[in-house]
């Protein structure tokens, strides 16, 4: 039967991919009741509104992160959320902080809870990167520029929250003082992290980009 062959595409894809949404299924022409009775037999999962996984699928850690991005392709995870998935902080955020293009709506989701803000230009579109978590490519600001970002939105993840992740990334090494300098810039938080990199003994180059930025300034005026 049709049916058939529609749910065996539909859990094949369930397998491959580990998360589907409906609207990818309508746009193979699955019929939407195929969905319906696989969820209701148990061969499928809903894990959100609209998104579906095989049941008995190993994925808690990621679960919420791999939802959301299926549903929202656009959202980058950042701040406190990229902290987390870079082991750079000891806090477990309540909320899964993404970055949106500037304009964009929050997006309409039953879990996890989400708190967007919004970037523009290059602050949305450098420094992303591509890590994959139970076949879903989760798309997360890379640790130079999630450091940057928590200085510029000190005032909402916490400054405390911010020095752990610099002190964490400069002794780990996870990113060079280059790096650092480079999304300091790109977010325009480098004369606020300037102080901290100095204490933290990275002095020199501090001088060095800050002097770079004064005559960038010069010659724009």
């Amino acid at each position: 039967m049709a049916t058939d062959t529609q749910s065996r595409r539909v859990l094949g894809l369930a397998a491959q991919q580990g998360l589907l949404r409906a609207s990818q299924l309508q746009a193979l022409g699955v019929a939407r009741v195929v969905l319906t009775r696989l969820t209701a037999s148990g061969a499928l999962e809903r894990v959100g509104r609209g998104v579906y996984h095989l049941p008995g699928t190993q994925n808690a850690e990621h679960e919420s992160l791999a939802t959301i991005a299926v549903k929202v392709p656009q959202a980058v995870f950042c701040l406190a959320t990229a902290l987390q998935i870079h082991g750079l902080t000891t806090q477990l955020p309540r909320q899964v902080w993404i970055a949106m293009p500037q304009g964009s709506h929050a997006p309409r989701m039953d879990y996890p809870p989400i708190k967007m803000v919004q970037f523009s230009g290059a602050a949305y579109a450098q420094g992303i990167e591509v890590v994959q978590a139970d076949q879903v490519a989760l798309r997360v600001y890379g640790v130079a520029k999630t450091v940057a970002d928590c200085f510029k939105h000190r005032n909402t993840v916490g400054l405390d929250v911010a020095l752990e992740a610099l002190r964490e990334t400069l002794s780990t090494r996870r990113a060079s003082a280059d790096e650092l300098w480079r999304f300091a810039k790109v977010c325009r938080v480098a004369n606020v992290m300037r102080p901290y990199l100095e204490a933290l003994g990275h002095g020199g180059l501090a001088c060095q980009a800050n002097q770079s930025l004064s005559a960038a300034n010069l010659v724009a005026t």
